[in-house]
């Protein structure tokens, strides 16, 4: 894993997003975007990830699309993340896209250290997760959910189950009195996923 640092390091909010070598060159307009959606300051550190399918998945899966499955590696990635919020005078938030947004509510539930999640696009239909989250309660105060209104429209079996994942873990969320936002933007999956992220970010920064 590399870290990338943006935005201002004294800054007493820090947002922590796992990324994969396709994001990185869009992570400066992203911080730009957040920067107009909010007057906070703020850091945001980019993890890169070397194995994206394993490192932020929480358990094995099958294949949905191709021939890679999804690995267990989340609890390591998370692991080395917690390392860089060891300041108990900042406030840290994660989130992230597709994925990388559901590894951030999934580490959500592992820890008290972040003070909301942005989770973008989030991978809820990942086997056996919209379970987990009935089973377990989430450990942080604001949770943003989004997606794409035609991602539901897909063919993929798996995949077009994401609507209805999504929609019944807004309901677990507010049931359990967190703060939650479910926002539907326009388009497919790969759609602005930088200014999808920055929305995110920039909702649980606000104070909603």
């Amino acid at each position: 894993m590399t870290y990338h640092y943006y935005g201002d390091k004294n800054a007493d909010i820090v947002l922590i997003q796992p990324v994969g070598e396709h994001d990185l060159p869009e992570i400066e307009n992203e911080v730009a975007e957040i920067k107009k959606l909010t007057s906070v300051d703020f850091q945001l550190i980019a993890v890169k990830v070397d194995d994206w399918n394993d490192e932020l998945s929480p358990w094995n899966a099958p294949a949905v699309f191709g021939n890679e499955g999804f690995g267990n590696g989340a609890e390591d990635t998370l692991a080395e993340i917690l390392t860089l919020c060891s300041d108990k005078s900042k406030n840290y938030y994660i989130g992230g896209y597709s994925l990388a947004g559901l590894f951030a509510l999934w580490a959500a539930f592992q820890t008290e250290k972040f003070s909301g999640v942005a989770a973008a696009s989030p991978s809820v239909w990942f086997p056996d997760f919209v379970g987990y989250m009935k089973e377990n309660k989430i450990k942080c105060d604001a949770v943003y959910l989004s997606l794409g209104d035609k991602e539901e429209r897909t063919k993929n079996a798996v995949m077009s189950k994401v609507g209805n994942c999504i929609r019944e873990s807004y309901d677990l969320l507010t049931g359990q009195g967190i703060e939650c936002a479910l926002e539907w933007n326009k388009g497919g999956h790969f759609k602005e996923p930088a200014l999808r992220t920055a929305k995110g970010f920039a909702w649980v920064m606000n104070g909603r």
